[in-house]
């Protein structure tokens, strides 16, 4: 009788595992534990990236005076707020705090003349919900059979993501109708993403 309990209970951690590696390499949501911190060894030394969750998204940004939509010479904005820090938007690990999304509901950069053109995105969102990228490019990406865009103005931001093996989360956005952002843990940047429908 013992023999056939350990037995047993040998299949049910196997069906587990295997059950849990098939969701990831089909791009399912890998659960997170509760309170999203990276696992020992890996917060990275300057604070930003090395597998940090924000347990948050951002704020909503105060309102910002209406924007051109494209200013003549208009330079490119840096986000190294701290040496070491990518030039990228990016969140602190240490305080959970969004580098960058501060420009408001008025910011041209992110208006979409028809928001949720191919609908909301239904699957997971949020810090308990990690999404592995499985191929594509700036302009189309492939999260377990969903698929997304970067906004334009975002392309220097994900040079170098890896989009066939970076873990994201996705988050929404509280002040531009329409975007999503898409949060890659192993850098700490992050980007806006419209949602472009299933596969």
């Amino acid at each position: 009788m013992k023999k056939c309990s350990g037995f047993s209970a040998a299949l049910l951690v196997m069906f587990l595992a295997h059950t849990l590696w098939a969701q990831e390499r089909a791009g399912q949501p890998r659960s997170q534990p509760h309170g999203g911190a990276p696992q020992a060894g890996m917060a990275h030394e300057q604070g930003v990236g090395g597998g940090h969750i924000p347990q948050h998204g951002p704020a909503t940004a105060r309102p910002a005076p209406k924007q051109n939509p494209h200013p003549e010479g208009e330079q490119r904005r840096t986000f190294q707020d701290v040496p070491g820090h990518p030039p990228a938007p990016h969140v602190h690990a240490e305080n959970d705090r969004w580098i960058g999304h501060d420009t408001g509901r008025n910011d041209s950069h992110y208006h979409l003349d028809h928001p949720w053109e191919h609908g909301r995105f239904t699957g997971a969102i949020g810090p308990q919900h990690i999404w592995r990228l499985h191929g594509g490019n700036r302009e189309r990406f492939d999260v377990g059979g969903f698929f997304f865009q970067a906004a334009p103005y975002d392309y220097d931001a994900c040079a170098d993501w890896l989009w066939d093996s970076d873990d994201i989360v996705v988050y929404l956005d509280p002040d531009h109708v329409g975007w999503y952002l898409a949060y890659n843990t192993r850098l700490g940047t992050y980007v806006h993403v419209m949602y472009l429908g299933p596969g």
